[in-house]
């Protein structure tokens, strides 16, 4: 399906002048950014979004999956995605925005384990999940999963699914966030009511700060703005930005490649996100045919980029059946269609912003005046809303960072690549 909402309100460019002050300066147009201007200007504050890109969610999150699902290996994490589904689930209405269209599909995340070691782990998985209060994630045997879904291999000994989660377009969320962000006072029907401008083109070059030493602004290419506060959410750009404040935030930009595979007539158009567990190899049905995606644990970290380059092999690394990492192994039907010649395929590349221990940096830094939004580790778009909410809620002084799971500075302990 495809998500067209050009008819609607958009959001609010500064082509001109940027204003002198404003109440609050985020660092990004992503879905991260573009998520806190929507709840600041929900929450009555002005907020110039400064994004250095021609267009807004442009990089990374234009090449994102565009899915969410609560089944995580963390409390924290699920939190962040639960508390986000009701806007997501009714955005026109929840938003302001009637008639606007996030493309929502809600066909389900399928977990496939092919030996009993990860089958063994899934069970453990779906445990821990319902201690969360997860209780519909279905646990089925391989013969159980082949009566659903017929195009399953014969070596699926195991799957993990749940149908509530499900497919989302990332850029017409971010898009929607924007152009609520923008028109927050006539949504929110109050004079006072925040607002939220967006300087594209536009470079932070260094932070304005006042005699204590408290981020006071922004020094950009297009001249200073002064703020109350400061959020840095700039994806895999955020740690080249927080050095420029002289804060160290780790952030490793590691590069993720999307396959997309338009027109597909082999994809049942109605199946779940289809995930093998041992490789991290998934697809998921789009476009009338197939976005598809491995997270490869040894790609190397890199520095940021403003345009992240693809490699074919990744491309063969999945459609090849005799490549190890071939979606072959899950459905047999992958094998013809490489075998057959896949129509014209083209791949898309952003950059996950991984931290230690791949959850992300929400709340005040040790800089008075300077927050973060960011780390998400690939998992953005799903957390955009819960982080976002937490990060303006810190900002405002309605909550503690002390009770915040993902503050700056809290002790972290390195974990394994999640699959996607």
């Amino acid at each position: 399906m495809t998500v067209d909402n050009s008819a609607l309100p958009t959001y609010e460019r500064v082509d001109g002048a940027l204003p002198a002050r404003v109440d609050l300066v985020v660092i990004g147009a992503g879905v991260a950014g573009a998520a806190t201007a929507y709840f600041a200007a929900r929450a009555g504050l002005q907020v110039l979004v400064i994004e250095r890109r021609r267009s807004i969610a442009s990089l990374t999150t234009a090449a994102a999956t565009g899915a969410f699902r609560l089944q995580h290996d963390n409390v924290d994490e699920f939190a962040l995605v639960h508390e986000g589904l009701p806007l997501y689930l009714n955005f026109a209405d929840e938003s302001g925005l009637t008639g606007w269209n996030l493309g929502i599909r809600q066909q389900g995340y399928l977990f496939c384990s092919r030996t009993e070691l990860s089958a063994a782990k899934g069970r453990e998985l779906v445990a821990l999940q319902r201690t969360f209060g997860l209780t519909d994630v279905e646990l089925l045997s391989g013969d159980e999963a082949r009566v659903r879904w017929p195009y399953l291999s014969p070596e699926i000994r195991q799957v993990r699914f749940r149908a509530g989660d499900g497919f989302i377009d990332q850029v017409a969320l971010t898009h929607g966030y924007a152009a609520a962000s923008s028109h927050a006072a006539r949504i929110n029907g109050a004079r006072g009511s925040g607002h939220a401008t967006y300087a594209l083109e536009t470079t932070v070059i260094g932070f304005v700060r006042d005699a204590s030493g408290a981020v006071i602004g922004v020094h950009t290419n297009r001249g200073d703005v002064n703020a109350s506060q400061t959020v840095i959410a700039a994806g895999p750009w955020s740690g080249a930005v927080a050095r420029l404040a002289a804060l160290d935030l780790p952030i490793a930009p590691t590069i993720r490649q999307k396959l997309v595979i338009p027109d597909l007539p082999a994809i049942d158009q109605r199946a779940p996100m289809t995930i093998d567990d041992e490789t991290g190899s998934h697809w998921r049905p789009a476009l009338a045919g197939a976005f598809a995606l491995r997270t490869d644990p040894e790609t190397p970290v890199g520095e940021p980029l403003l345009e992240v380059p693809t490699d074919e092999a990744m491309a063969h690394a999945l459609l090849d059946p005799a490549s190890p990492t071939s979606l072959a192994l899950l459905a047999p039907f992958w094998r013809e269609v490489w075998h057959s010649g896949p129509p014209a395929w083209q791949l898309m590349a952003g950059q996950y912003e991984y931290t230690p221990d791949h959850r992300p940096f929400i709340g005040p830094t040790d800089q008075p005046g300077l927050f973060v939004n960011t780390g998400y580790s690939g998992h953005g778009v799903m957390c955009s809303a819960g982080g976002a909410r937490r990060t303006v809620d810190l900002l405002l002084g309605r909550a503690s960072a002390a009770d915040e799971p993902f503050r700056v500075g809290r002790p972290m302990t390195a974990r394994a690549h999640d699959v996607l």
